[in-house]
Protein backbone atom coordinates (compact mmCIF):
# COMPACT_ATOMS: atom_id res chain seq x y z
CA UNK A 1 0.00 0.00 0.00
CA UNK A 2 1.71 3.25 -1.05
CA UNK A 3 2.15 6.04 1.44
CA UNK A 4 0.55 9.36 0.47
CA UNK A 5 0.98 12.61 2.37
CA UNK A 6 -2.05 14.92 2.16
CA UNK A 7 -1.74 18.68 2.41
CA UNK A 8 -4.97 20.64 2.81
CA UNK A 9 -4.75 23.27 0.11
CA UNK A 10 -7.98 24.68 -1.35
CA UNK A 11 -8.06 24.45 -5.10
CA UNK A 12 -7.84 27.82 -6.76
CA UNK A 13 -11.28 28.84 -8.04
CA UNK A 14 -11.92 29.17 -11.78
CA UNK A 15 -12.23 32.94 -11.36
CA UNK A 16 -12.44 35.51 -8.66
CA UNK A 17 -16.16 35.49 -9.02
CA UNK A 18 -16.39 31.75 -8.31
CA UNK A 19 -14.46 32.27 -5.10
CA UNK A 20 -16.97 34.82 -4.17
CA UNK A 21 -19.65 32.23 -4.78
CA UNK A 22 -18.03 29.81 -2.46
CA UNK A 23 -18.10 32.36 0.27
CA UNK A 24 -21.44 33.91 -0.57
CA UNK A 25 -24.00 33.96 2.26
CA UNK A 26 -26.76 35.77 0.44
CA UNK A 27 -28.66 32.73 -0.86
CA UNK A 28 -30.48 29.83 0.78
CA UNK A 29 -28.24 27.02 2.04
CA UNK A 30 -29.10 23.58 3.48
CA UNK A 31 -27.12 22.16 6.41
CA UNK A 32 -26.97 18.55 7.64
CA UNK A 33 -25.24 16.62 10.44
CA UNK A 34 -23.71 13.25 9.50
CA UNK A 35 -23.04 10.39 11.91
CA UNK A 36 -20.54 8.49 9.75
CA UNK A 37 -18.38 8.84 6.63
CA UNK A 38 -18.12 6.18 3.94
CA UNK A 39 -15.31 6.27 1.36
CA UNK A 40 -16.07 4.64 -1.99
CA UNK A 41 -13.60 3.97 -4.81
CA UNK A 42 -10.33 4.09 -2.85
CA UNK A 43 -7.91 1.39 -3.97
CA UNK A 44 -4.40 2.64 -3.22
CA UNK A 45 -5.02 5.32 -0.58
CA UNK A 46 -6.25 4.30 2.89
CA UNK A 47 -9.87 5.34 3.45
CA UNK A 48 -9.02 6.67 6.93
CA UNK A 49 -6.48 9.07 5.37
CA UNK A 50 -9.15 10.37 3.01
CA UNK A 51 -11.63 10.85 5.88
CA UNK A 52 -9.14 12.90 7.90
CA UNK A 53 -7.72 15.04 5.09
CA UNK A 54 -10.20 17.92 5.19
CA UNK A 55 -11.10 18.19 8.87
CA UNK A 56 -13.92 16.85 10.99
CA UNK A 57 -16.90 15.66 8.95
CA UNK A 58 -19.12 13.94 11.50
CA UNK A 59 -21.22 15.51 14.24
CA UNK A 60 -21.03 19.01 12.71
CA UNK A 61 -23.36 20.97 10.44
CA UNK A 62 -22.20 20.83 6.82
CA UNK A 63 -23.99 22.95 4.24
CA UNK A 64 -23.77 22.74 0.44
CA UNK A 65 -20.84 25.16 0.27
CA UNK A 66 -18.89 23.18 2.86
CA UNK A 67 -19.48 19.91 0.99
CA UNK A 68 -18.16 21.63 -2.12
CA UNK A 69 -15.16 22.83 -0.10
CA UNK A 70 -14.44 19.23 0.93
CA UNK A 71 -14.51 18.21 -2.73
CA UNK A 72 -12.14 21.06 -3.60
CA UNK A 73 -9.86 20.19 -0.69
CA UNK A 74 -9.55 16.56 -1.77
CA UNK A 75 -9.05 17.51 -5.42
CA UNK A 76 -6.25 19.90 -4.39
CA UNK A 77 -4.16 16.95 -3.12
CA UNK A 78 -3.54 16.02 -6.75
CA UNK A 79 -4.14 12.29 -6.25
CA UNK A 80 -7.76 12.09 -7.40
CA UNK A 81 -9.24 12.22 -10.87
CA UNK A 82 -12.68 13.01 -9.45
CA UNK A 83 -14.30 13.50 -6.06
CA UNK A 84 -18.00 13.55 -5.16
CA UNK A 85 -19.19 14.32 -1.62
CA UNK A 86 -22.87 13.64 -0.99
CA UNK A 87 -25.11 13.12 2.00
CA UNK A 88 -27.38 10.06 2.14
CA UNK A 89 -29.47 10.34 5.28
CA UNK A 90 -27.09 10.43 8.24
CA UNK A 91 -24.24 9.01 6.11
CA UNK A 92 -21.73 11.20 4.24
CA UNK A 93 -20.40 9.40 1.16
CA UNK A 94 -17.05 10.39 -0.37
CA UNK A 95 -16.75 8.81 -3.82
CA UNK A 96 -13.23 9.12 -5.27
CA UNK A 97 -11.49 8.10 -8.47
CA UNK A 98 -7.74 7.94 -8.01
CA UNK A 99 -5.27 9.46 -10.45
CA UNK A 100 -3.68 6.98 -12.82
CA UNK A 101 -1.78 8.96 -15.45
CA UNK A 102 -3.46 11.96 -17.02
CA UNK A 103 -7.05 11.83 -15.78
CA UNK A 104 -9.75 14.25 -16.79
CA UNK A 105 -13.40 14.89 -16.07
CA UNK A 106 -15.99 16.58 -18.24
CA UNK A 107 -19.43 17.69 -17.06
CA UNK A 108 -22.34 19.06 -19.07
CA UNK A 109 -25.25 20.59 -17.20
CA UNK A 110 -28.47 22.51 -17.48
CA UNK A 111 -29.92 24.64 -14.72
CA UNK A 112 -31.85 27.69 -13.68
CA UNK A 113 -29.80 30.55 -12.27
CA UNK A 114 -31.61 33.48 -10.69
CA UNK A 115 -29.38 36.09 -12.33
CA UNK A 116 -29.37 34.57 -15.84
CA UNK A 117 -32.39 32.29 -16.20
CA UNK A 118 -32.07 28.98 -18.03
CA UNK A 119 -28.34 28.30 -18.31
CA UNK A 120 -26.30 25.56 -19.91
CA UNK A 121 -22.87 24.70 -18.53
CA UNK A 122 -19.87 22.73 -19.66
CA UNK A 123 -16.69 22.14 -17.69
CA UNK A 124 -13.52 20.11 -17.97
CA UNK A 125 -10.99 19.44 -15.22
CA UNK A 126 -7.69 17.59 -15.40
CA UNK A 127 -4.75 17.11 -13.11
CA UNK A 128 -1.37 16.88 -14.87
CA UNK A 129 -2.76 18.79 -17.83
CA UNK A 130 0.76 20.19 -17.61
CA UNK A 131 3.26 18.48 -15.25
CA UNK A 132 1.99 18.78 -11.64
CA UNK A 133 -0.56 21.37 -12.78
CA UNK A 134 -4.32 21.40 -12.32
CA UNK A 135 -6.29 22.75 -15.28
CA UNK A 136 -9.95 23.61 -15.63
CA UNK A 137 -12.25 25.13 -18.24
CA UNK A 138 -15.82 26.22 -17.54
CA UNK A 139 -18.48 27.89 -19.67
CA UNK A 140 -21.99 29.24 -18.98
CA UNK A 141 -24.43 29.95 -21.79
CA UNK A 142 -27.82 31.64 -21.49
CA UNK A 143 -29.95 33.74 -23.81
CA UNK A 144 -28.66 37.01 -22.38
CA UNK A 145 -25.16 36.12 -21.22
CA UNK A 146 -22.20 33.98 -22.21
CA UNK A 147 -19.15 33.53 -19.98
CA UNK A 148 -16.07 31.35 -19.65
CA UNK A 149 -13.26 30.67 -17.19
CA UNK A 150 -9.91 28.98 -17.80
CA UNK A 151 -7.64 28.20 -14.86
CA UNK A 152 -4.20 26.68 -14.46
CA UNK A 153 -2.68 26.23 -11.02
CA UNK A 154 0.45 24.56 -9.71
CA UNK A 155 0.76 24.16 -5.96
CA UNK A 156 4.14 24.34 -4.25
CA UNK A 157 5.75 26.00 -7.28
CA UNK A 158 8.13 28.01 -5.09
CA UNK A 159 7.96 25.98 -1.89
CA UNK A 160 5.33 24.23 0.24
CA UNK A 161 3.24 27.40 0.75
CA UNK A 162 3.70 29.24 -2.57
CA UNK A 163 1.75 28.39 -5.72
CA UNK A 164 1.52 29.90 -9.20
CA UNK A 165 -1.66 30.28 -11.20
CA UNK A 166 -3.16 31.72 -14.36
CA UNK A 167 -6.79 32.81 -14.85
CA UNK A 168 -8.49 33.73 -18.12
CA UNK A 169 -12.14 34.76 -17.99
CA UNK A 170 -14.73 36.69 -19.93
CA UNK A 171 -18.38 37.60 -20.23
CA UNK A 172 -20.53 39.14 -22.93
CA UNK A 173 -23.99 40.17 -21.76
CA UNK A 174 -27.08 41.90 -23.10
CA UNK A 175 -29.51 41.76 -20.19
CA UNK A 176 -33.01 42.93 -21.05
CA UNK A 177 -33.30 44.75 -17.72
CA UNK A 178 -30.31 47.00 -18.51
CA UNK A 179 -30.14 49.68 -21.20
CA UNK A 180 -26.70 48.61 -22.47
CA UNK A 181 -24.57 45.65 -23.42
CA UNK A 182 -21.33 44.78 -21.66
CA UNK A 183 -18.16 43.00 -22.67
CA UNK A 184 -15.34 42.00 -20.35
CA UNK A 185 -12.37 39.73 -21.08
CA UNK A 186 -9.36 39.49 -18.80
CA UNK A 187 -6.39 37.34 -17.90
CA UNK A 188 -3.97 37.43 -14.99
CA UNK A 189 -1.01 35.61 -13.52
CA UNK A 190 -0.91 35.36 -9.72
CA UNK A 191 1.04 34.01 -6.76
CA UNK A 192 -0.76 32.38 -3.86
CA UNK A 193 0.57 32.04 -0.33
CA UNK A 194 -1.13 29.69 2.12
CA UNK A 195 0.68 29.99 5.46
CA UNK A 196 -2.03 27.96 7.24
CA UNK A 197 -5.00 25.89 6.01
CA UNK A 198 -7.28 28.75 7.08
CA UNK A 199 -5.49 31.67 5.34
CA UNK A 200 -4.87 32.31 1.67
CA UNK A 201 -3.31 35.42 0.12
CA UNK A 202 -3.02 36.13 -3.61
CA UNK A 203 -1.18 38.77 -5.66
CA UNK A 204 -1.71 39.12 -9.40
CA UNK A 205 -1.10 41.20 -12.52
CA UNK A 206 -3.24 41.05 -15.63
CA UNK A 207 -4.81 42.72 -18.63
CA UNK A 208 -8.46 43.55 -19.29
CA UNK A 209 -10.55 44.37 -22.37
CA UNK A 210 -13.63 46.22 -21.16
CA UNK A 211 -16.44 47.86 -23.19
CA UNK A 212 -19.95 49.31 -22.84
CA UNK A 213 -21.96 49.36 -26.09
CA UNK A 214 -25.39 49.03 -27.75
CA UNK A 215 -27.43 51.55 -25.78
CA UNK A 216 -31.19 51.41 -25.98
CA UNK A 217 -32.96 54.28 -27.72
CA UNK A 218 -33.64 57.03 -25.20
CA UNK A 219 -31.13 55.71 -22.67
CA UNK A 220 -29.96 57.96 -19.85
CA UNK A 221 -27.57 60.75 -20.81
CA UNK A 222 -25.18 59.41 -18.17
CA UNK A 223 -24.98 56.05 -19.92
CA UNK A 224 -24.51 57.75 -23.28
CA UNK A 225 -21.48 59.57 -21.87
CA UNK A 226 -19.98 56.28 -20.69
CA UNK A 227 -20.04 54.36 -23.98
CA UNK A 228 -16.60 53.18 -24.96
CA UNK A 229 -13.83 50.63 -24.60
CA UNK A 230 -10.72 50.44 -22.43
CA UNK A 231 -7.87 47.94 -22.80
CA UNK A 232 -5.38 48.21 -19.95
CA UNK A 233 -3.36 46.33 -17.33
CA UNK A 234 -4.62 45.79 -13.80
CA UNK A 235 -3.33 44.57 -10.45
CA UNK A 236 -5.12 42.70 -7.70
CA UNK A 237 -4.56 41.39 -4.19
CA UNK A 238 -6.82 39.14 -2.17
CA UNK A 239 -7.05 37.64 1.30
CA UNK A 240 -9.41 34.91 2.42
CA UNK A 241 -9.88 33.29 5.81
CA UNK A 242 -12.10 30.45 6.90
CA UNK A 243 -12.01 29.23 10.48
CA UNK A 244 -11.29 25.55 11.00
CA UNK A 245 -14.26 23.23 11.39
CA UNK A 246 -14.93 22.41 15.05
CA UNK A 247 -17.84 20.48 16.46
CA UNK A 248 -20.53 22.74 17.90
CA UNK A 249 -18.58 25.99 17.45
CA UNK A 250 -19.33 29.00 15.28
CA UNK A 251 -17.68 29.28 11.89
CA UNK A 252 -16.43 32.48 10.25
CA UNK A 253 -15.27 33.26 6.71
CA UNK A 254 -13.82 36.52 5.37
CA UNK A 255 -12.80 37.56 1.87
CA UNK A 256 -11.23 40.91 0.93
CA UNK A 257 -10.07 41.77 -2.59
CA UNK A 258 -8.49 44.92 -3.97
CA UNK A 259 -8.35 45.69 -7.71
CA UNK A 260 -6.54 48.53 -9.48
CA UNK A 261 -8.05 48.72 -12.95
CA UNK A 262 -6.97 50.65 -16.09
CA UNK A 263 -3.36 51.15 -15.00
CA UNK A 264 -1.43 53.53 -17.24
CA UNK A 265 -4.57 55.27 -18.57
CA UNK A 266 -6.40 58.49 -17.73
CA UNK A 267 -9.17 56.46 -16.06
CA UNK A 268 -7.62 54.41 -13.23
CA UNK A 269 -10.20 52.72 -11.01
CA UNK A 270 -9.93 51.31 -7.49
CA UNK A 271 -12.36 48.56 -6.51
CA UNK A 272 -12.52 47.04 -3.02
CA UNK A 273 -14.73 44.01 -2.33
CA UNK A 274 -15.62 42.54 1.06
CA UNK A 275 -17.58 39.43 2.05
CA UNK A 276 -18.03 38.22 5.62
CA UNK A 277 -20.11 35.27 6.74
CA UNK A 278 -20.62 33.37 9.97
CA UNK A 279 -22.65 30.43 11.21
CA UNK A 280 -23.66 29.99 14.85
CA UNK A 281 -25.13 26.64 15.99
CA UNK A 282 -28.24 27.18 18.10
CA UNK A 283 -29.08 23.60 18.92
CA UNK A 284 -28.77 20.21 17.34
CA UNK A 285 -30.67 21.11 14.15
CA UNK A 286 -30.72 24.93 14.03
CA UNK A 287 -28.13 27.51 12.99
CA UNK A 288 -28.06 31.30 12.73
CA UNK A 289 -26.39 32.60 9.56
CA UNK A 290 -25.06 36.15 9.32
CA UNK A 291 -23.65 37.66 6.14
CA UNK A 292 -22.25 40.97 4.93
CA UNK A 293 -21.05 41.92 1.47
CA UNK A 294 -20.01 45.25 0.07
CA UNK A 295 -17.96 47.04 -2.55
CA UNK A 296 -16.51 50.51 -3.12
CA UNK A 297 -15.50 51.73 -6.61
CA UNK A 298 -13.55 55.00 -7.01
CA UNK A 299 -11.82 56.90 -9.81
CA UNK A 300 -8.21 57.55 -8.76
CA UNK A 301 -7.45 60.53 -11.00
CA UNK A 302 -10.66 62.53 -10.62
CA UNK A 303 -12.20 60.37 -13.35
CA UNK A 304 -15.75 59.04 -13.31
CA UNK A 305 -16.64 55.39 -13.04
CA UNK A 306 -18.86 53.71 -15.65
CA UNK A 307 -21.85 51.41 -15.35
CA UNK A 308 -19.56 48.42 -15.98
CA UNK A 309 -17.45 49.40 -12.97
CA UNK A 310 -20.34 50.18 -10.63
CA UNK A 311 -22.39 47.88 -8.42
CA UNK A 312 -25.90 46.50 -8.84
CA UNK A 313 -27.76 44.38 -6.27
CA UNK A 314 -30.65 41.94 -6.41
CA UNK A 315 -31.39 38.29 -7.01
CA UNK A 316 -29.28 36.15 -4.70
CA UNK A 317 -27.35 39.21 -3.50
CA UNK A 318 -30.54 40.95 -2.26
CA UNK A 319 -33.51 38.60 -2.10
CA UNK A 320 -36.91 40.11 -2.84
CA UNK A 321 -35.45 42.24 -5.65
CA UNK A 322 -34.80 41.23 -9.25
CA UNK A 323 -31.22 40.59 -10.40
CA UNK A 324 -29.53 43.97 -10.96
CA UNK A 325 -32.77 45.50 -9.66
CA UNK A 326 -31.38 47.85 -6.97
CA UNK A 327 -29.30 50.92 -7.91
CA UNK A 328 -29.63 54.67 -8.58
CA UNK A 329 -31.67 55.28 -11.72
CA UNK A 330 -32.41 57.89 -14.35
CA UNK A 331 -35.52 57.86 -16.54
CA UNK A 332 -36.11 54.25 -15.55
CA UNK A 333 -32.57 53.13 -16.45
CA UNK A 334 -30.64 51.53 -13.59
CA UNK A 335 -27.14 52.98 -13.47
CA UNK A 336 -25.32 51.11 -10.71
CA UNK A 337 -23.64 52.76 -7.75
CA UNK A 338 -20.10 53.34 -6.51
CA UNK A 339 -20.99 51.88 -3.12
CA UNK A 340 -22.83 48.71 -2.24
CA UNK A 341 -23.58 47.11 1.14
CA UNK A 342 -26.05 44.34 1.98
CA UNK A 343 -26.39 42.47 5.28
CA UNK A 344 -28.37 39.27 5.75
CA UNK A 345 -29.63 37.27 8.72
CA UNK A 346 -31.11 33.81 8.36
CA UNK A 347 -32.30 31.23 10.85
CA UNK A 348 -31.98 27.76 9.29
CA UNK A 349 -33.30 24.43 10.54
CA UNK A 350 -32.97 20.84 9.42
CA UNK A 351 -36.55 19.75 8.72
CA UNK A 352 -35.75 16.05 8.47
CA UNK A 353 -36.73 13.57 5.80
CA UNK A 354 -39.95 13.65 3.80
CA UNK A 355 -40.80 11.37 0.87
CA UNK A 356 -37.26 10.03 0.97
CA UNK A 357 -35.63 13.47 0.70
CA UNK A 358 -33.89 15.61 3.30
CA UNK A 359 -35.32 19.11 3.65
CA UNK A 360 -33.99 22.22 5.37
CA UNK A 361 -35.76 25.56 5.70
CA UNK A 362 -35.12 29.04 6.94
CA UNK A 363 -36.50 32.49 7.55
CA UNK A 364 -34.39 35.49 6.60
CA UNK A 365 -34.12 39.25 6.39
CA UNK A 366 -31.87 41.25 4.02
CA UNK A 367 -31.14 44.97 4.35
CA UNK A 368 -28.83 47.26 2.38
CA UNK A 369 -28.39 49.84 -0.35
CA UNK A 370 -26.54 50.78 -3.55
CA UNK A 371 -25.62 54.45 -3.84
CA UNK A 372 -23.14 57.07 -5.05
CA UNK A 373 -22.39 58.45 -8.52
CA UNK A 374 -19.56 60.69 -9.72
CA UNK A 375 -21.90 62.49 -12.14
CA UNK A 376 -25.51 63.15 -11.14
CA UNK A 377 -26.27 65.25 -14.26
CA UNK A 378 -26.30 68.50 -12.27
CA UNK A 379 -28.32 66.95 -9.47
CA UNK A 380 -31.02 65.41 -11.64
CA UNK A 381 -30.18 61.90 -10.45
CA UNK A 382 -30.81 61.02 -6.82
CA UNK A 383 -27.82 58.88 -5.79
CA UNK A 384 -28.33 59.11 -2.02
CA UNK A 385 -28.10 56.11 0.28
CA UNK A 386 -31.69 54.86 0.47
CA UNK A 387 -32.14 51.76 2.62
CA UNK A 388 -34.01 48.80 1.19
CA UNK A 389 -35.04 45.67 3.08
CA UNK A 390 -36.83 42.38 2.54
CA UNK A 391 -38.00 39.31 4.46
CA UNK A 392 -38.69 35.78 3.30
CA UNK A 393 -38.45 32.03 3.68
CA UNK A 394 -36.12 29.50 2.06
CA UNK A 395 -36.25 25.77 1.36
CA UNK A 396 -33.54 23.37 0.15
CA UNK A 397 -33.73 19.69 -0.82
CA UNK A 398 -32.39 17.19 -3.34
CA UNK A 399 -34.18 15.60 -6.27
CA UNK A 400 -32.09 12.52 -6.94
CA UNK A 401 -28.53 13.83 -7.09
CA UNK A 402 -29.69 17.36 -8.01
CA UNK A 403 -29.74 20.02 -5.27
CA UNK A 404 -32.66 22.44 -5.38
CA UNK A 405 -32.78 25.76 -3.51
CA UNK A 406 -35.67 28.17 -3.59
CA UNK A 407 -36.97 31.13 -1.66
CA UNK A 408 -39.93 33.46 -1.46
CA UNK A 409 -39.27 37.05 -0.40
CA UNK A 410 -41.07 40.38 -0.32
CA UNK A 411 -39.56 43.88 -0.07
CA UNK A 412 -40.37 45.85 3.08
CA UNK A 413 -38.59 49.06 2.05
CA UNK A 414 -38.07 49.88 -1.63
CA UNK A 415 -37.72 52.76 -4.11
CA UNK A 416 -40.05 53.47 -7.07
CA UNK A 417 -37.57 52.32 -9.76
CA UNK A 418 -36.44 49.19 -7.91
CA UNK A 419 -37.37 45.96 -9.64
CA UNK A 420 -39.02 43.29 -7.52
CA UNK A 421 -38.76 39.51 -7.70
CA UNK A 422 -40.79 37.53 -5.18
CA UNK A 423 -39.47 34.05 -5.95
CA UNK A 424 -35.99 32.70 -6.53
CA UNK A 425 -34.92 29.25 -7.74
CA UNK A 426 -31.56 27.61 -8.26
CA UNK A 427 -31.27 24.10 -9.65
CA UNK A 428 -28.54 22.47 -11.72
CA UNK A 429 -28.28 18.98 -13.14
CA UNK A 430 -25.18 17.42 -14.71
CA UNK A 431 -25.28 14.79 -17.43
Amino acid sequence: MPSVTFVRFPRTPLSLISLAAALCFGGPVSAEVYDDVQVVGAELIPADDIRRTCGELTGVYLDDRELQAVEDCLMSTGVFEAVSVMGKGDLLVIDVTEVELRPGRIDVGLGWVNDQGLTGTISYEQYNLLPDTFGAVHGDFSRESKSYDVNLFRAETFGPELGLGFDLSGQESDFEDLAFSGRNHQGNVYLSWTPTPEFRIEYGLGYRDHSLTDLDDGASALLRSEVGRINAPFARAGLSYRSAEKDGQSQVSIRVEQFLWNLGTDDPISETQLEVGSRYPMGERTSLMLGLRGSVVTGLAGNDTTALDRNFAGGDTFRGFAPRGVAPSDQGDLLGGNRFLVASLELQRDLGEFLGRNFSGGIFADVGSVWGLDNTLDGRIDDSKKIRSSVGVSLSFDVGDTPVSLYAAAPVDRQPDDRVQYFGLEVSANF
